[in-house]
């Protein structure tokens, strides 16, 4: 499997996609006046304290007020454990918000999730620093490994290193991050040099910083993808900006020496994103619905509380009988899922309505095939079995907007449902409307504004209907059709 990172740069926005055998799998955007905050520190107070929601809200400088549960504010371990003895005690209740917070009280926070839609931002007080190759947890002396690392002699061998490279003086631990593995014990000597100092700085900037400041911030994301995208089996990261690609380069050159020559400057006349594609693949992932090679093809619904996923044959008739043309559609189907929720960032429950199967084996393959298409998801993914209606429910770390929610709004005429009503529909109302107006208002005569769809419908098909209306109310009715009206909408001008 080949796969490259392209870099795209403008003057207020980066963009960055990771191709797998020229397929996109993934798009991350940063715009210059509305970056993710994800990742960063801030000094801030808390505002209010809820004891009946186990949370408080804190002002952070941001536009609203962020969240901050219960379960994420640090505690001390028990007196008398430390390291792995205190990790390996079985978890304490979480007290009270009231025992661990004060209304008015400052905190040094960090950011875990954007504010999406209408929520602020989330919170946690249990701060960590990602580099290269670690996470450095401040104050808690526990060292943990990726568990995408599965060879239990590499997990010792790097347990054991970064346990004798941390400064005696430093009561810091450490997770290891999958990208260490067969990693040599000098990197993770630079990686831990590097957090040290970050954290000296986030500690020294906190002491005298005000509320609202931020104490640390994360990379830019192209800085973001090369330290956290860019592995041993990435064959190139192409960038189209000079500038970026030379900041790219010494950052990788400090960090990554093994990996630096990879990067690219992309010069040619045609853009990046067009060569590889990637504008079109971009387009398609905003569609509802997503064909399959097969001819069946995926349905995508994105709502507040979750996403759906319904899989249909469509045009795929198979080559058996009805029980392996489903199979196939749905082993076909598992793979686009995974595809789709990586290169959409859909996160938070999805539920996935693959067509009915009646053996238990198609079933199981069928899951095991999203499982392993799963694997290469950087999100933290939970996948449960076939429930008794046949459904999949899943679940998929959500730190940042969808896609979707990235590049769109919600539709100005229909109000964001994805539906308009009817010219039918609209028409009624009107005559509706005019009655409401007459009787409340004495004119001699109105005049309707509508769009010229539905003022078409008005005067062709229901031209009957506004004669009788005329009568009834005694009444002269004239329409209007302007451009500059929804479907929707209308007005009833008295004259």
């Amino acid at each position: 499997m080949t796969e490259e990172l392209l870099v795209n740069v403008t003057p207020r926005e980066t963009r960055v996609a990771v191709v797998e055998n020229g397929m996109l799998q993934e798009l991350h955007i940063e715009r210059g006046w509305r970056r993710g905050v994800v990742g960063n520190i801030y000094k801030g107070r808390v505002q209010r304290v809820m004891p009946g929601m186990q949370a408080a809200f804190v002002d952070v400088g941001l536009e609203r007020a962020a969240f901050l549960h219960a379960a994420d504010i640090a505690r001390p371990p028990p007196v008398g454990n430390t390291g792995d003895e205190a990790a390996a005690l079985p978890p304490t209740p979480t007290p009270p918000i009231a025992e661990l917070l004060r209304d008015g009280q400052e905190i040094i926070v960090q950011v875990v999730k954007d504010p999406i839609g209408s929520k602020g931002a989330r919170l946690t007080t249990q701060i960590s620093i990602p580099s290269r190759y670690l996470v450095l947890l401040p104050r808690t002396r526990v060292v943990g490994v990726s568990a995408r690392i599965e060879d239990e002699a590499e997990r010792a061998r790097l347990k054991g290193h970064v346990a004798a490279l941390a400064p005696a003086g430093e009561q810091h631990g450490y997770i290891v991050r999958t990208n260490a593995e067969s990693q040599p014990e000098e990197a993770l000597a630079e990686d831990i040099a590097y957090l040290s100092r970050a954290w000296q700085l986030v500690a020294e900037r906190s002491g005298n910083a005000r509320v609202g400041q931020c104490v640390y911030e994360d990379l830019t994301l192209p800085l973001r993808a090369v330290r956290d995208l860019m592995r041993r089996d990435v064959e190139k990261v192409r960038v189209d900006s000079r500038e970026t690609c030379d900041r790219l380069r010494t950052f990788a050159a400090q960090f990554m020496p093994a990996l630096a020559e990879k990067i690219e400057h992309y010069a040619g006349a045609r853009p990046i994103f067009d060569l590889y594609g990637v504008e079109d693949e971009i387009g398609r992932a905003l569609d509802k619905q997503v064909p399959l090679k097969s001819g069946g093809y995926l349905v995508i619904d994105q709502t507040e509380a979750m996403t759906t996923i319904d899989i249909n044959t469509g045009s795929f008739l198979g080559q058996r009988n009805l029980e392996e043309t489903v199979y196939r559609t749905n082993l076909e189907a598992a793979q686009s899922v995974a595809r789709q929720l990586r290169l959409r960032n859909l996160g938070g429950i999805i539920i996935i309505d693959f067509i009915d199967m009646t053996d238990a084996e198609h079933k199981r393959q069928v899951l095991r095939q999203l499982e392993k298409s799963l694997a290469r998801d950087h999100a933290k993914t939970t996948v449960y079995d076939f429930s008794p209606l046949g459904l999949v429910e899943m679940t998929r770390k959500r730190t940042t907007e969808s896609l979707e929610r990235q590049l769109s709004e919600p539709c100005h005429e229909c109000g964001g449902r994805g539906m308009l009503k009817t010219p039918e529909t609209v028409t009624y109302e009107i005559f509706r409307e005019i009655v409401r107006q007459v009787r409340q208002f004495d004119a001699a005569r109105l005049l309707v504004m509508a769009s010229p769809k539905v003022v078409t419908r008005i005067t062709e098909e229901e031209s009957a209907a506004v004669a009788e209306l005329e009568e009834f109310l005694g009444k002269s009715i004239r329409f209007q059709a302007d451009d500059q009206y929804a479907q929707e909408q209308f007005d009833v001008v008295l004259l």
